[in-house]
């Protein structure tokens, strides 16, 4: 899957909710905060799910309520549509 061009990471962006750029990086990251260790790891099982179902793996660290997750392609060495589809479906998981 080829990287997203400037022009169509932005357009990406826009689709996103909360989710920036990490230009060092070519990926995109989130932050998710919840009501306790309890919430946050339920929400990162069904990430991990659905990672596992679509082959594509976040990267990913939890301390307590607190979730931050970075999504690129590493096969791509950069953003695909790979990543802006996982993050919809993370997303989808934290409402």
């Amino acid at each position: 899957m080829p990287k997203l061009e400037a022009t169509e990471r932005e357009a990406a962006l826009k689709e996103l909710d909360g989710w920036t750029f990490d230009a060092e990086r070519d990926a995109i990251r989130r932050s998710f905060k919840f009501a306790d260790f309890s919430e946050a790891f339920a929400f990162m099982t069904r990430v991990a799910l659905a990672a596992e179902t679509a082959n594509h793996h976040p990267d990913w660290s939890n301390v307590w309520n607190r979730v931050d997750i970075l999504l690129t392609t590493h096969d791509a060495a950069g953003l695909t549509r790979r990543d802006i589809d996982l993050a919809k479906r993370i997303d989808a998981f934290a409402r």
